[in-house]
């Protein structure tokens, strides 16, 4: 359900409270006022710290730094008087304990009379004496039918046209951004280029990494790499090139559902990070990296805002990739955390956003300790699949040796001899073969030289793989994936 439509049901329902979250003070007082200027006759009042009522006829201005004075204006009116109070920043005051006790004590007064209050806040901050007599609600960044009708009305206004593909991909790059951050794009862009064009794409994805990045919990991340630089995982190929289109405007048509992601748990340095980046590169789709992490706030609720705050996000960027990364330390760490549950509702929340979620975003979570996972992220309805990406087998070495010297050699990479290489390097990782060929290449520069197969097998006898040296771990875990309970990233 939109907001307008939960919001137009709970204002008929006569819900006393309702909490929103949002930076869009201006857009959310808008739309509020226009669902109840279509359900009934009511008054709107406005307050903040600063000024108080701005729109009370009678007294301007009034409760001005005074938040409980202005819980007092709801009993002052009459009992038949329809009102809708906004508070902005209001969560702010509700610790206090004469606030708070005011709050519960007009909770009864609300039942009975045609009023509601609105809190208004940038983020969900309530004391436990208040949960039950609030009611939170989402209010999302702008759907693409409001972006298309603020564009529309802009170029209307700039005696200005677009051909619809370019409108549309305008329309898609502003997925993402406030309705403010696209009137100031765009600003930047007419004050720039004087109109609107090709080039106001690349302004306006600079302006949503800006805003991605000043979130501090998700990364705008770039990628050159492609699915063809990945040496061996075929089985893993193969599945993403069968989903390569399932995002397209043709599947939807189909009526195929969106793929919801793949958890890809191995060895480390065998290419999971690489293709989470060249998933995004090949289906063309923004890659956006979650550092977990940084959902954990210290501020009492900072944490659980921070989760929805990414799940809005992402879902407004959609269609994007969400690469979570290392996913197994945050739940390996839940243990020694004392939070008093706080980690275990973000998880969770995370957890069932995963599993119901119906907005495009595909999820590429990556894990190198399968014993950290509990049995609720890996069962069958959070991701589409799991792959085991373990150590390359001979054939794979051999890829993985052409494909990383094809790019520091592109004219001479076939002189090398790529089976004797292979051969040297069982139990190494992807890379640690693309160290050892960086470690030849040393030995051959301090000499003037170019660098030669030789080299790089002495860059081998100087590398020591991780299999080596956690032999047991490492074994425990080719083990567990061929045991069956994983599908395998690469061919037998």
């Amino acid at each position: 359900m939109d907001f307008k439509n939960e919001f137009s049901l709970l204002l008929k329902a006569r819900y006393p409270y309702l909490y929103i979250s949002t930076f869009e003070e201006d857009r959310l007082e808008y739309t509020i006022r226009n669902c109840v200027k279509l359900q009934k006759n009511s008054s709107i009042y406005t307050w903040d710290f600063v000024e108080g009522y701005t729109n009370n006829p009678n007294d301007k201005g009034f409760a001005k730094r005074n938040p409980l004075q202005a819980l007092e204006l709801v009993e002052k009116l009459t009992v038949e008087t329809s009102a809708v109070f906004i508070l902005k920043d209001f969560n702010k005051f509700m610790g206090d304990i004469g606030v708070s006790r005011k709050l519960r004590n007009l909770s009864r007064v609300l039942k009975i009379q045609p009023k509601m209050i609105i809190i208004l806040a940038s983020d969900v901050t309530i004391p436990n004496e208040l949960r039950d007599i609030m009611t939170v609600i989402e209010f999302q960044l702008p759907t693409s039918e409001e972006i298309k009708t603020e564009l529309e009305r802009l170029f209307k206004s700039l005696n200005q046209s677009l051909d619809d593909a370019l409108f549309d991909t305008i329309v898609k790059s502003c997925q993402g951004l406030s309705l403010e951050r696209i009137r100031r794009a765009l600003s930047r862009i007419l004050a720039n280029y004087k109109v609107i064009d090709e080039r106001s794409i690349l302004l306006i994805l600079k302006e949503k990494r800006q805003i991605i990045s000043q979130t501090e919990i998700l990364e705008y991340c770039s990628s050159d790499e492609s699915i063809s630089d990945i040496g061996g995982l075929q089985n893993l190929k193969t599945w993403l090139n069968n989903r390569s289109q399932s995002f397209s405007q043709k599947a939807i048509n189909y009526g195929l559902p969106s793929p919801r992601g793949l958890l890809l748990i191995g060895i480390q340095g065998t290419g999971k990070s690489l293709t989470a980046k060249a998933i995004s590169h090949d289906w063309k789709l923004p890659l956006l990296r979650l550092d977990f992490g940084r959902l954990f706030g210290g501020v009492v609720g900072e944490s659980e805002s921070r989760v929805r705050q990414m799940i809005q996000i992402v879902e407004a960027v959609s269609p994007c990739i969400l690469w979570v990364d290392e996913i197994d330390k945050v739940f390996g760490q839940m243990e020694s955390k004392g939070d008093s549950g706080t980690s275990n509702r973000v998880l969770g929340t995370f957890i069932t956003w995963l599993s119901e979620k119906n907005s495009q975003v595909f999820i590429v979570a990556t894990a190198n300790n399968f014993k950290a996972l509990p049995l609720e992220l890996i069962r069958k309805g959070r991701f589409d699949e799991i792959f085991f990406v373990g150590l390359p087998s001979k054939d794979e070495r051999q890829k993985i040796f052409k494909v990383h010297l094809s790019k520091f050699r592109p004219e001479s990479f076939e002189n090398y001899d790529l089976n004797l290489l292979s051969e040297l390097t069982n139990n190494f990782s992807g890379a640690e073969i693309r160290q050892s060929i960086i470690e030849g290449m040393h030995f051959a520069f301090t000499e003037d030289r170019e660098f030669t197969t030789n080299d790089i097998c002495l860059g081998i006898d100087q590398t020591i793989p991780l299999a080596q040296i956690d032999k047991e771990q490492i074994q425990e875990m080719q083990e567990w994936a061929l045991s069956g309970r994983v599908r395998l990233a690469s061919s037998i």
